[in-house]
């Protein structure tokens, strides 16, 4: 019986017809921007329940993107009864956000939900990052990198989530890795997650593909093991032949069908009954 949700609920969703959030709320407002977050609620869900959350950030280089790339991921995990959300970010195409811009609302999206956790129904202390690519890279980055907070947040709240989901993250952001062209030389290392490692970060799950040329499973198999050497949990979770975005289910990418989204949350599931998340199946 292990897993069967996935068997059932998938060809629901890649319809698409459970893909609309249950609602949308502001998480931060900056220079007129106004950020939201689309939140995806457990069925009989209250605001008195303390359950855990997840936020997901989408990718796109800190250029492009869209929230919606991860609405499939968002609503499973809602299923499974998680309060899910699937955040905007300042970036580049729309604000003129650099990379720092991007890791600093990151890092005001996990406070915000740590510090309203009680009218979200969310428990404080069971808050995880998660995201793909550029929004990967910054969904590490909230437990990876110290500093880059936003001095308008209240930083008496923690922005440092209690476990991290990243799919094929952007982890070196030297000539080593990806966006190099996008970050001064002189700052690459203060935002690339291989470069930042140190004892203390919370545990994490990464899924990258064997075969990705545009994160290279190097920079994966890199920050594994310097996450381990410091003492650090992390699973990687290689995806043999696949390429960059393999993640994405079939509502966001059809043509990838969801093959590799179950493998996910299939990997996922463990993982987070393991930290008592979700209730041992």
């Amino acid at each position: 019986m292990k897993y069967v949700w996935l068997a059932v609920m998938c060809p629901v969703l890649a319809f698409g017809s459970g893909m609309k959030p249950d609602r949308e709320v502001v998480y931060k407002e900056i220079d007129g921007i106004k950020l939201k977050m689309q939140v995806f609620e457990p069925e009989g869900f209250q605001a008195s329940d303390k359950r855990p959350a997840i936020v997901f950030f989408f990718g796109g280089g800190w250029e492009t993107g869209t929230p919606k790339q991860f609405y499939q991921q968002a609503r499973a995990f809602a299923e499974l009864g998680i309060v899910a959300f699937s955040a905007d970010y300042r970036i580049k195409s729309r604000n003129g956000a650099t990379p720092f811009e991007c890791v600093k609302d990151a890092k005001s999206a996990v406070r915000w939900i740590r510090e309203h956790a009680d009218e979200l129904g969310v428990d404080p202390d069971r808050i995880i990052a998660a995201g793909g690519s550029a929004g990967g890279h910054i969904a590490g980055a909230t437990g990876v990198i110290e500093g880059l907070e936003d001095e308008t947040d209240d930083l008496g709240v923690s922005s440092v989530p209690n476990l991290m989901i990243l799919y094929n993250p952007v982890l070196d952001t030297t000539d080593k890795g990806f966006g190099a062209d996008r970050i001064p030389l002189e700052k690459q290392q203060d935002i690339s997650l291989c470069h930042q490692v140190h004892p203390g970060i919370v545990p994490t799950l990464l899924f990258h593909g064997t075969a990705d040329t545009t994160v290279p499973y190097e920079n994966a198999e890199r920050f594994d093991q310097l996450m381990t050497e410091a003492g650090n949990e992390c699973i990687l979770v290689p995806f043999k032949g696949k390429g960059h975005g393999f993640f994405n289910g079939s509502f966001f990418r059809e043509r990838n069908g969801d093959e590799a989204f179950n493998e996910t949350m299939k990997h996922s599931i463990e993982f987070l009954s393991q930290h008592g998340y979700l209730p041992a199946k």
